[in-house]
């Protein structure tokens, strides 16, 4: 197997050479480290790596983000940025603190190599997206897309066939009416009308980009998602005599990105949120614990006890519906804010945010017993079963999530020395 290809910008040469090492370590390799902007691009196009991984301050602050932006976004290339603790907020501002497109200096191994994989496999899904958006599109353009066209005081001229499917208005009852009242466009983002595009466009004569979460209501009330953009019409000498608004039905994409995103970050079979995803939400809580001195949060790790003897004496098939039923006792324990995920096979993790004390973190662990004591009837059998849970929490200082969930883990295995049924705290 080939190692995937890194470029780094990194102008402090010691740390350039730290997570050199630390990436060849890893598999990686490290073909070039530069140490400016305007190298690091002329380096993406020859090298072509998989991952640029680049210091925020290697310039200022703006070079840094924009020759991410063109990394991105010319040379289709995952970006993660190195970053200390307290320039996070250049992250937010900039909208580009997603999980797994940063992370913060000083960091162990483990957490690179996690980044990294994480911020390539996010890319290929990415990248997934894109193209399930661009067969879409072209399946869409095989019949049409919906066109509107508008004089130069924006009211409506031309609706295409599919414009009138799409909105359900005809194009008799459209003509001559104001384009806002026709194509009713909401951005959910943010809740609130979008303004009238044709106008917009005609006075400003630039071409206005619907926004990503544009919603569409139809002539009868409907909700539909959308996408593409108002233009400019010119005549020869240049100037506005009104707009074309182009759009398409999206709706299977978004159900498909959906799906992806659900694939990506849930369990298939129980729908609780899985390793991948717990492991982010507990990293963002351990940051939040770091900002301020009375954050509070624990984690519980819970093995089902003897949940092999159901498998083997009922079958799979009432095993799994049997986890699934667990799986929502486990919801019903918990606070709207707090997350529970299936860890693997009958493993299940806890993250309690925000908890007093450790008091807390065991009266869920009790909760959860007494809830799992009940007997479920499935497939006509009365089935019980008890857990072992293990709960840390951070009384200390955790600085990652692969430690607490270790302590939480060996906390576990304690409660089952101690007969199981019950819980330990590490």
């Amino acid at each position: 197997m080939f190692a995937r290809k890194i470029l780094v910008v990194e102008d402090e040469k010691n740390l350039a050479s730290n997570i050199r090492n630390s990436l060849q370590k890893l598999g990686y390799s490290v073909p070039e480290i530069t140490e400016s902007s305007q190298e690091a691009i002329k380096k993406v196009a020859e090298i072509h790596p998989h991952l640029v991984l680049i210091d925020i301050c290697i310039d200022r602050e703006s070079n840094s983000l924009e020759l991410g932006n063109i990394i991105q976004n010319s040379f289709n290339l995952p970006v993660v940025y190195l970053i200390d603790n307290y320039r996070y907020k250049i992250l937010q501002k900039n909208h580009i603190d997603e999980p797994f497109s940063y992370i913060v200096k000083p960091f162990i191994e483990r957490d690179l190599h996690f980044v990294i994989e994480m911020a390539l496999y996010k890319h290929q899904t990415d990248k997934r997206l894109e193209e399930e958006k661009q067969r879409l599109i072209a399946i869409i353009n095989s019949i049409g897309c919906a066109i509107i066209v508008t004089y130069a005081n924006g009211s409506i001229q031309m609706m295409n066939p599919m414009a009138e499917i799409i909105t359900g208005w005809k194009q008799s009852e459209a003509f001559g009416k104001d384009l806002v009242e026709v194509v009713g466009l909401v951005d959910k983002d943010v809740g609130e009308p979008i303004i009238n595009s044709a106008t917009y466009t005609i006075e400003t004569g630039e071409i206005l980009n619907l926004p990503d979460n544009c919603t569409l209501i139809t002539k009868d009330g409907k909700e539909i998602p959308i996408e593409d953009n108002v233009a400019p019409i010119r005549d020869r000498d240049g100037n506005i005599t009104g707009a074309v608004l182009v759009f398409q039905d999206i709706t299977k994409r978004k159900q498909t990105e959906a799906e992806l995103i659900r694939n990506a970050f849930y369990d298939g079979l129980t729908a609780l949120p899985n390793r991948v995803l717990f492991l982010d939400r507990l990293r963002q809580a351990i940051e939040r614990s770091k900002r301020k001195s009375d954050y509070y949060l624990g984690v519980l790790f819970l093995d089902l006890d003897n949940f092999k003897e159901i498998n083997d004496r009922f079958g799979h098939g009432v095993g799994d519906d049997f986890l699934v039923a667990i799986a929502r006792r486990l919801e019903s324990c918990l606070r709207s804010g707090d997350t529970v995920a299936r860890f693997g096979g009958d493993e299940f993790t806890v993250l309690l945010e925000d908890i007093k004390d450790v008091t807390d973190a065991t009266n869920v662990a009790k909760r959860i017993q007494d809830s799992l004591s009940l007997p479920l009837s499935l497939d006509g059998n009365q089935l019980c079963t008890t857990a072992s849970i293990g709960i840390a929490w951070n009384c200390t200082n955790y600085e990652e999530p692969a430690t607490i969930l270790r302590d939480a883990d060996i906390a576990m295995y304690r409660a089952k020395r101690e007969g199981k049924a019950t819980y330990a705290i590490f």
